[in-house]
């Protein structure tokens, strides 16, 4: 197959990235979608460039009969000519390549595609596997107390699934092999602005020339290496191949079809398309080139074009032709300026479809009118009344949407009645209503660093459902009879009524945690209402704290696995909301006291309710991490000198844990094999009980447990809404839920397509808020790790924010670096030019897990920064600080 497509830098204008004019050549008076041309080969007609879809009913009976997968795309971003489906074996991902196997499929999009014959799919051939990381959120303000990420691997969108690293043979045009580097995050154009070539079947990382002395200096690929990249398909092993695929259907169009770009004029002033037309450029890559109408275009944009270089837009793709290279589409709006927070947040929230209007006077009409509102004294009779009982919130300082309360009473014969509390949302929002089917599509509040966007109106999420201190508030309740050691005796569920006596921090929490026997100064505390006392509250945190730790012991030693990461969090300019600086949010005992109780309180309703209704209980299951990416982790890690023991979600979590040591190199090693390992990791998904034939499939991997739910957060999740309507009806307080198991399933589905956007989101907000602190108080410097070493460039994770990034030899003032591999480590060795005329020059050895110094500074392109490399001192100069493979503690 030739496969012109990935032939980026001989693009002529007009040709869309990932497709070559060779493909699809546009006539200078071609229109975009041109409706005759359609599948037509006439002499004189445009050839079309995609197929045609199948039929409804041919791809409904391919499905049947097994010849058609259907699966969600994803695009690399950082390789937009790289998708894949999941495979339906739960192997290596399906591999389609390029634009026009893709056929005008989006991100996201639910789509058939029919496997290539076998002699098309590509060879791998695995490399060494640097780590990747991308940015986290602290989500200081999402109250997210389950901290999902840690153990359901909510991890960037590009790194859900393996990432490719293209090279071709020797004197071939395509690319026929496939470099497995699931864990390169290799970006799509080196660090000068140049798209990666591909010379002599090796991927250069750069156009450029080197300097003196370079020249020789780099070895891309062995030559046993090449050789091997250049075997004919037919002579590997089918383990070897990646199943490849192209796309024949479109089943749902997830993707919203909105992108943020900007606006060019198109390069051929004398074509009929240049009077028609402009050209928007989206900022991501996935999206392809929108021809969009003069007329929506501002009206001086033809005659001074330039005064639009930086302005961001918002463009929404009408259609896509099968002869059109580009897609057709909407001005829909102009943003401002690119590189400020509110356009950019503006465009990101469009983008992912996240719906940030005001709510409509409809949906406002369906809360309470007359404010103050108070529980009508028959709702009270209907719930037990725990109004004079000692119980507290634990949140972040600045959270306004408080879901869960708890309390700690001891009982005279040494256990505890322990009670988790959370906001009875449902009573606030009736099925049915307009305020329900706004919630239901919203899914969840979206958590930016600067905002929340609210999956319900504020009057509901921060007044009459949070759970201010010292107001009657609406809950339900799961309360325990419990040991010291966290054992359940006895459990009930049901509506109560509470008053939190006081809004503790997660600092007042920490606080009285490290001062066990200490009375807390009064200003150190918040308002605590009259009848309870702090001491009181002080105590009950101590003895949730001590079941807690013992509730915690007994998941690992039962197999459960944490993969924490770093998490950034900022501070905020209060006036002009320009990020201050930022730092790794700090996972402490009163984030873990919280997360242990709603653990519990999640798997108690999830076991409630799927007794009681086994066919339509909303449930939700972590499946266990790809097995093939896994297993070529663990070869990594053995090339290393890191046995991993990988045979269930504890044993990840006890090498993880037991390997390191607690100085600083271990911490920093253990952040980036933590890293590692949560890439083979698969998302958790919302399911319907009575849609899985097969219970072994509900499993949590990473809680290693059978049931778990949404319980605890009904203001910013819809699942947990659902969850409780059906908490309710098991208990008796409403009818039995009249929802087909199908429907159920759809529910769930919307929300994890919404769950996953605002996780993507959340990314997208930490990003662009951290690009912004590089360039309003960059230079900054800090200690990172090295990921991964390529032939001329190298990964490293910035150990002081979290952030991962590769560095390239040829921006460093180098005299030659030369790449080798010792046994299988790979190793860069780089030899600095001296400062002064008379000294040595410094030679630096690079490999996996070495120890450096870099600089994050601005590009003068908007929201751009790169990593630099400092010179070393004599402790680094040769790599001294600590080899990797120093053998592992027991």
């Amino acid at each position: 197959m030739n496969h012109p497509d990935y032939k980026l830098n001989f693009r002529p204008p007009g040709t869309p990235r990932g497709v070559s004019s060779v493909v699809g050549p546009h006539g200078a008076g071609a229109s975009p979608g041109d409706k005759k041309s359609k599948n037509k080969s006439t002499r004189g007609k445009k050839k079309s460039i995609f197929e045609t879809y199948m039929s409804k009913e041919d791809v409904s009976e391919g499905l049947k009969r097994g010849t058609l997968i259907q699966g969600v795309l994803r695009i690399n971003p950082k390789k937009f000519h790289e998708a894949f489906i999941p495979s339906p074996d739960g192997d290596r991902d399906i591999f389609i390549d390029g634009v026009v196997a893709r056929n005008r499929a989006l991100n996201g999009d639910l789509v058939v595609v029919k496997l290539l014959p076998e002699d098309q799919w590509k060879p791998r051939i695995t490399l060494s596997l640097p780590g990747v990381l991308g940015l986290q959120a602290a989500k200081p303000e999402s109250n997210d107390k389950e901290t999902e990420a840690t153990y359901e691997a909510d991890i960037s969108e590009e790194y859900c699934g393996q990432h490719l690293l293209q090279q071709s043979p020797k004197g071939c045009n395509s690319p026929d092999v496939i470099i497995e580097a699931q864990f390169d995050d290799s970006d799509s154009e080196d660090r000068h602005g140049n798209t990666s070539v591909l010379v002599d079947g090796v991927k250069e990382l750069s156009l450029h020339t080197p300097d003196k002395g370079k020249e020789e200096s780099s070895a891309p690929v062995t030559k046993e290496e090449n050789t091997s990249t250049s075997q004919d398909t037919r002579a590997l092993p089918e383990k070897s191949l990646q199943k490849s695929a192209k796309v024949v259907y479109i089943l749902e169009k997830k993707h919203s079809r909105a992108a943020t770009g900007i606006l060019k004029l198109l390069a051929d002033k004398n074509s009929d398309l240049f009077k028609k037309y402009a050209l928007f450029s989206p900022s991501d890559h996935r999206v392809p080139r929108i021809y969009v109408p003069l007329k929506d275009c501002p009206q001086d944009f033809i005659t001074r074009p330039k005064d639009y270089t930086n302005t961001l837009f918002i463009c929404r793709i009408i259609d896509w032709k099968e002869d059109c290279n580009f897609a057709l589409g909407q001005l829909a709006k102009s943003l401002g300026q690119a590189g400020e927070i509110e356009p950019e947040t503006e465009g990101i929230l469009t983008e992912y479809g996240v719906d940030f209007s005001d709510f409509s006077s409809e949906v406002l009409e369906c809360l309470p009118q007359s404010l103050p509102w108070t529980i009508p004294p028959d709702e009270l009779g209907k719930r037990r009344d725990l109004r004079k009982d000692c119980i507290f919130t634990i949140d972040p300082s600045t959270a306004r949407d408080l879901d869960d309360a708890l309390s700690c009473r001891p009982l005279t014969d040494g256990t505890f009645e322990v009670g988790v509390h959370i906001a009875d949302v449902s009573y606030f929002v009736p099925e049915g209503s307009s305020l329900n089917m706004v919630a239901a599509e919203r899914a969840t509040s979206v958590y930016l660093v600067q905002k929340v966007v609210p999956m319900l109106p504020r009057l509901l999420c921060e007044e009459l459902c949070s759970l201010n201190p010292m107001t009657d508030k609406l809950t339900f309740s799961v309360i325990w009879k419990l040991t010291p050691e966290g054992k359940i005796l006895e459990e009930w569920f049901g509506r109560t009524v509470i008053r939190s006596c006081t809004k503790l921090s997660y600092d007042h929490a920490q606080s009285m945690i490290e001062n066990p026997t200490e009375k807390l100064p009064e200003e150190e505390l918040p308002p605590v209402s009259p009848e309870h006392s702090s001491e009181e509250v002080h105590q009950a945190v101590l003895n949730l704290h001590s079941i807690a730790k013992q509730l915690r012991q007994q998941r690992f030693v039962d197999g459960a696995l944490r993969l924490d990461q770093l998490k950034l969090a900022f501070t905020l300019d209060h006036e002009t909301g320009m990020p201050q600086g930022c730092h790794i949010y700090e996972y402490r005992d009163s984030n873990k006291l919280v997360e242990e109780f709603m653990l519990l309180a999640n798997m108690a309703v999830a076991h409630k309710i799927f007794r009681t209704f086994p066919e339509q209980a909303l449930l939700r299951r972590h499946p266990p991490p790809q097995t093939k990416m896994l297993s070529d982790l663990v070869e990594f890690c053995d090339q290393m000198g890191l046995p991993m023991d990988v045979s269930s979600a504890g044993a990840l979590n006890k090498s993880l844990t037991k390997t390191f040591g607690d100085d600083k190199y271990s911490l920093a090693r253990k952040e980036v094999l933590t890293n590692m390992y949560s890439r083979p990791m698969q998302m958790a998904l919302y399911f319907c009980s009575g849609m899985l034939q097969d219970q072994a499939q509900f499993r949590h991997y990473a809680l290693n447990v059978p049931l778990y739910t949404h319980f605890t957060s009904p203001i910013r999740r819809f699942a947990d809404v659902i969850v409780h309507r059906l908490l309710a009806a098991a208990l008796g307080y409403s009818e039995r839920p009249d929802v087909e198991p199908d429907t159920l399933q759809k529910q769930a589905d919307h929300c994890n397509d919404r769950r996953m956007a605002s996780k993507r989101v959340q990314e997208l907000s930490i990003g662009l808020f951290f690009a912004v602190l590089v360039r309003e108080s960059g230079p900054l410097e800090s200690e990172a790790m090295v990921m991964g070493v390529l032939n001329q460039a190298f990964d490293v994770l910035v150990l002081r924010f979290g952030v991962q990034k590769r560095i390239y030899c040829n921006a460093l003032p180098l005299r030659s670096y030369h790449f080798q591999k010792v046994g299988k480590k790979p190793e860069l060795t780089l030899l600095w030019e001296p400062e002064g005329l008379e000294e040595e020059p410094t030679q630096q050895v690079i490999t996996i897990f070495s120890l450096v110094d870099v600089v994050l500074q601005a590009e003068a392109t908007a929201l751009k920064y790169s990593a630099i490399l400092k010179p070393p001192g004599p402790e680094r100069s040769l790599g001294l600080e600590k080899e990797s493979d120093e053998e592992p503690e027991d």
